[in-house]
């Protein structure tokens, strides 16, 4: 018996691909068969685990959404087989979620557990640069890998995505560089974070709310990084509005403030239109949401949401 389990199902599909490999390796032929846990038929799955197939002499059963294949009173009778296991089958469970007790330890004691979570970004690097080398074939220093990961994150199947792209896509194929990437790689995620502070000031509360979610939902931005660009926003808002109401010419505020980039000229123009009242209690909320999340209290996706639609309030005004 094996567990794979972990948010990564890209490492979860390389574990269980090497394992294939092995088994195929010991047994020759093999049956694979693939159930999904959240509506498999618990005897039906066991049972192909205990019978034999009619040409191969080996099975590989893979059960996805293991956690709830596994869960109530189903629990009890996979313990029952992880005492004894079919000698004619390998099953493997597979799950993002997984709750610990002493089916792990029966497993261990006749397989394996392997953590299959999202890796850090030194490992993405050095992961990068074997995975272009053995899998696609190409060249990539260490810079080049370090910008890739910076640009698309720690998830190793959007890594690979990637430099099947880019391992055929530059005047050399087979060589990956810093300025290929640059062209054929989105933007970096610290980027696309920095995006929403345009959205922010348009005051317009459907758009805000959508763009915090999309970059959560769709570009698994964390929310420390997206609350953090708000109080950035936030705190040049205020502190704009108290020095353009006090007289202050509002290109003396630049350097000040830390003014750059396309989103100076509209904070200044929003920041000119607001109250500096209510730009003091907006850096307020999100200087308490940081703090909130860094602590484990409250819910950081919902007040990412809340702080949306006070932008969209004070802005609008």
């Amino acid at each position: 018996m094996v567990l794979l389990v972990g948010s990564d199902s890209f490492i979860a599909g390389e574990h269980t691909q090497a394992l294939r490999e092995k088994l195929l390796a010991k047994h020759g032929e093999m049956d694979v068969l693939t159930f999904d846990g959240q509506n498999a038929n618990l005897a039906e799955v066991l049972d192909e685990c205990r019978s034999f197939g009619l040409m191969q002499q080996h099975k590989m059963v893979v059960v996805d959404n293991a956690d709830q294949f596994v869960k109530e009173d189903k629990r009890p009778l996979v313990e029952r087989y992880a005492q004894e296991p079919s000698d004619g089958a390998t099953l493997v469970l597979r799950a993002t979620k997984w709750h610990k007790g002493k089916l792990d330890e029966m497993i261990e004691a006749v397989g394996t557990i392997v953590t299959c979570d999202e890796i850090e970004e030194s490992q993405a690097v050095t992961w990068a640069m074997k995975r272009a080398e053995k899998r696609h074939a190409a060249k990539m220093d260490l810079k080049a890998a370090q910008a890739l990961v910076e640009r698309v994150g720690t998830e190793l199947g959007r890594i690979d995505c990637e430099l099947a792209k880019l391992a055929v896509a530059g005047d050399k194929p087979g060589v990956i560089t810093t300025d290929l990437i640059a062209r054929f790689v989105g933007r970096s995620r610290e980027e696309e974070v920095w995006d929403i502070q345009a959205t922010l000031v348009s005051g317009d509360s459907a758009q805000a709310v959508a763009h915090v979610r999309d970059l959560i939902q769709i570009s698994r931005q964390p929310t420390v990084m997206i609350i953090w660009a708000m109080t950035d926003l936030a705190r040049k808002l205020h502190g704009a509005a108290r020095g353009i109401r006090a007289g202050v010419n509002p290109f003396a505020l630049v350097g000040t403030l830390k003014l750059f980039g396309p989103s100076k000229d509209i904070i200044l123009r929003t920041a000119g239109k607001i109250d500096p009242i209510a730009a003091a209690e907006l850096f307020d909320a999100c200087v308490k949401a940081d703090v909130a999340q860094k602590t484990g209290l409250g819910e950081p996706e919902r007040s990412a949401e809340i702080l949306a639609m006070k932008f969209a309030e004070v802005c609008a005004a």
